[in-house]
Order: structure tokens, then C-alpha cells, then sequence
């Protein structure tokens, strides 16, 4: 059996062509038709289910589901097979530890053994998970995370602050690696608070000139307010013009302001599959990159696929991967929605919204749905809002549920600010929460704000 290298298991040139970045993407997708793509769609997708047979795990979860080889044949087919979460693989890893039996690591492919790459989710919604990836799953999603930068403007002459964090986890590595290989910016891998601490951060900036941050919006903000304490201008003194990551969709105008009225750019992705989908110029949702991903949103509790432009949970079909681990309906448990009408880029590629929440740590409050990290869209633009909340969730002895939400706010606590706070909250979640005002600062070693990617939003004490 011959075991090959990293760089010897792929070919990058053949890879830019069979996933363009930069004005070969437009070349090659403005003006395709949905039936041209689709054609590429199911050529990948053949592939991708072939190698999907050969792993004991999709041999377990199929086969208890009844599903043979010959019942999956096209896309069409998909629903038939039942999706499959971080529970599954948690589950696969328990199974056959240290990694699980969801990976062909030591199937061969071509008479070949693929390097497998290895790192890990940052546990925000329990145990870390293992993350595994082939050179070729690897490189074609830093190139859709590229292309998504410089579908954005990014461009030689920017300097790019990036917050995300490193060690074991995916994030800081995987945006080091997209921006370093596929475009011309110079990349500063300042990390998280912890990494590198929030004054240090805004210093490395103003003295770096940097032009575009990217990561999570949270600590972005953040960052604004850290820069202000120091006596610096952002906009003026930190000449940023451009901000690409995770993003609240009320929330942006804020987040923008904070930073001088920079341009903002959403995408969205998860650690197992890489970008799904990204914002471009014409700033009117997320477009798909649909050549190598499949996406499905199904009803958060029946599964059912939803109609267009209802929410429901994010389920994707990673086109590109057929070696380490095929990704075939991965419920991603984040709540999206389809927009409707077509792309005002020419694109033949479906749009979606951003990131709405998680249904995963969805609270059912009184018949509800509240989704604990869509909060900050629903606060934003409230007088005194800094950004920054948790969510505490309690039960009583009668068995009632109470949610408390504790915000953080500029403006002294007063039975006015709290019942100003209580009902717009009523009025947006459609049922009645408590809040208690807290001071700025004060619930950053609850959230982790300053040292995780993702920030916590839901503590649950019953």
C-alpha cells in the first residue's frame, strides 16, 4: 500500500480549476443556468456517495435506516437518507476512539492512503469534536473561503486583522491558510483575547494600518470599544474599510458605526464542512456556493424539508469530499432560511439568510421557540445596548420555566430601562422574559467573549 504526503495526494492547479476564486469564478458562473450546474452537481455527488458506501459509519446509519446502493441514485434521492448531526459522530468517535469509524483514514483510495488532517470544533455547544479533513476536502474549502474574500474586495494592498482563534481548534488555522494561499492581502494572525489581549489587539492594528478584520462579530465589537478606552478613533486612527465574518443581521448597522461605517460582509459555514455561503457586492443575503455544496432547510422537529423562505434547520451535502470524510446530510442545527428570487449577480446559485440561531439550544418557553443567540439581532439599536447578554434558564418546584436575560448596558439600571428591555423583547419573542441590567464588562467571564471564537449565550440551570 503506498501512503503519499500532503501535497503529493492533490493537485492544486487542477483544483482552482475545478473550484475558481477571484474573476474566474465570475467567468465561470455568471450566466449558468441551474441546469448546467446541476450536471456538475450530480458528477461530484456520484463520487462523494461511491466513497460514502466504503465507511462503516454511513454503513451503520444507512443500513438501520433500511437504505441500500441501489436507492440512492440522484440528489432527488437525498431525503430518503436520514441526516446526521455532532451526535452521530460523537457517537462514531465512542465507537472507535480516537477518532471514530465516520473517516476513510485508512481506506484506500486508488490504491492509495490519503493524509488525513486533524483538528477540532471549540466545543461551544458541548465536547469538542474532531474535525478531519483530507488534503483535497482541505484545500477546496480554504478556495470557497477565498473566493468569498475576494468576491468581497479583498485585495493586495489590505492588511487583514484576524480574530479568530488557533491551537487545536479549526478557525484561526483554516482562515490563515484561505487568505496566505489564495489571495494577495498581508494576513495577521493576532487570535483571540487570550491569544493576543484586547489592547495589545487595537496597538497591533493602528500600527499595522490594518484595513479588514475578520471573525466573529461579538468580539469585533469588542474591539471597537477596546480601541475607544485608548484614546484611538476607529476609522480614522485604525483605517479599517472592511469587515468579512459572522454577522447579526439587525445587528450590523451597530457593528458598522462602531468601526467608522465600514463595509460589512457576511458568510457563513461550520468547522466539518467549511463556507457554505457568503455574502457578495450586492449585499442581498448569502449566495450558495452551490458547485460544492448542497444545501437543504428541513423543519426543526419533523426533518420534512420547509417551503422557500421559511426557516428551519440547516442540512448540507458536501459535493467535493470523497476520500477522508464524505459529508451527506449533516444537520448543522443552525436556523436559516431560503430567500427567494434570483441572484442580482447572475449567479445561478440559490441565496439564503444569515445565521438566525441555534435549534440545538433552542429554549421552548411557554409553547415558544427563542433562539439564545439571535438575541443581539433582537437588541440592536436598543439605547444602551453594548452588545453583550447571557441567557439563564431556570425552573422552579412548580415546574415552571423562567428565562433571564442579563444584558449588559451603558446606561445605569432603572425600573425604566428594564421594562423598556422586557418589552421589546415581549414583543419580538412573543413571550414574556425577565432582565436584569448589568454593567459593561461584567459578563464577559460568562460569555468568554474575549476567549472563544463563539461567545456563550445560554446558560440552562434547571
Amino acid at each position: 500500500m503506498e501512503y503519499v504526503s500532503y501535497f503529493d495526494a492533490i493537485n492544486i492547479e487542477a483544483l482552482r480549476a475545478e473550484f475558481p476564486i477571484g474573476a474566474e469564478f465570475q467567468k465561470r458562473f455568471a450566466g449558468m443556468d441551474r441546469k448546467q450546474l446541476r450536471t456538475l452537481q450530480e458528477n461530484l455527488f456520484a463520487k462523494q456517495l461511491k466513497r460514502a458506501w466504503q465507511l462503516p459509519f454511513y454503513q451503520k446509519l444507512w443500513g438501520e435506516a433500511g437504505i441500500i446502493p441501489a436507492d440512492i441514485a440522484t440528489l432527488d434521492d437525498l431525503s430518503k437518507l436520514p441526516s446526521f448531526s455532532k451526535q452521530e459522530i460523537m457517537e462514531s468517535v465512542a465507537r472507535k476512539p480516537p477518532f471514530g469509524d465516520h473517516h476513510g483514514r485508512e481506506i484506500p483510495v486508488e490504491g492509495k492512503i490519503i493524509p488525513m488532517v486533524l483538528h477540532s470544533t471549540s466545543g461551544t455547544t458541548g465536547k469538542p469534536q474532531p474535525l478531519l479533513f483530507s488534503p483535497r476536502s482541505r484545500e477546496v474549502q480554504n478556495l470557497l473561503l477565498a473566493r468569498a474574500y475576494l468576491m468581497a474586495g479583498m485585495c493586495e494592498s489590505d492588511i487583514v486583522h484576524s480574530v479568530y482563534g488557533h491551537g487545536l481548534v479549526n478557525g484561526g488555522h483554516y482562515i490563515r491558510e484561505a487568505i496566505l494561499h489564495y489571495t494577495k492581502a498581508l494576513f495577521v494572525s493576532a487570535g483571540t483575547g487570550v491569544e493576543t489581549p484586547s489592547v495589545k489587539q487595537v496597538e497591533f492594528m493602528r500600527d499595522f494600518g490594518a484595513t479588514v478584520i475578520v471573525g466573529f462579530a461579538d468580539y469585533i465589537k469588542r474591539l471597537a470599544d477596546v480601541a475607544r478606552e485608548q484614546g484611538l478613533i476607529p476609522g480614522k486612527d485604525i483605517p479599517l474599510r472592511m469587515i468579512c465574518g459572522h454577522l447579526s443581521n439587525d445587528a450590523r448597522e451597530d457593528l458598522s458605526q462602531a468601526w467608522g461605517g465600514v463595509e460589512l460582509f457576511d458568510w457563513y459555514g461550520v468547522g466539518d464542512t467549511g463556507l457554505i455561503a457568503a455574502e457578495g457586492p450586492d449585499h442581498d443575503g448569502l449566495h450558495i456556493m452551490e458547485d460544492a455544496q448542497w444545501v437543504e432547510i428541513c423543519d426543526v422537529d419533523s426533518g420534512v424539508a420547509v417551503n422557500d423562505g421559511e426557516p428551519g434547520d440547516l442540512i448540507v451535502t458536501c459535493l467535493y469530499g470523497n476520500d477522508i470524510f464524505p459529508i451527506i446530510r449533516f444537520n448543522t442545527h443552525d436556523v436559516t432560511r431560503l430567500l427567494p428570487g434570483p441572484s442580482k449577480l447572475n449567479f445561478p446559485f440559490r441565496r439564503m439568510a444569515g445565521f438566525l440561531g441555534r435549534s440545538d439550544s433552542m429554549v421552548k418557553l411557554r409553547g415558544i421557540n427563542v433562539f439564545p443567540q439571535a438575541l443581539s439581532s433582537i437588541l440592536a439599536g436598543s439605547p444602551g445596548f453594548n452588545g453583550e447578554y447571557i441567557c439563564v434558564l431556570t425552573r422552579n418546584a412548580q415546574g415552571r420555566e423562567d428565562l433571564l436575560i442579563k444584558i449588559e448596558s451603558d446606561v445605569p439600571s432603572s425600573e425604566p430601562l428594564i421594562n423598556q428591555f422586557q418589552e421589546i423583547l415581549k414583543r419580538k419573542l412573543g413571550v414574556e422574559v425577565l432582565v436584569e441590567i448589568v454593567t459593561p464588562r461584567s459578563l464577559s467571564a460568562l460569555t468568554g467573549v474575549e476567549s472563544r471564537q463563539k461567545p456563550i449565550r445560554l446558560l440552562d440551570k434547571r
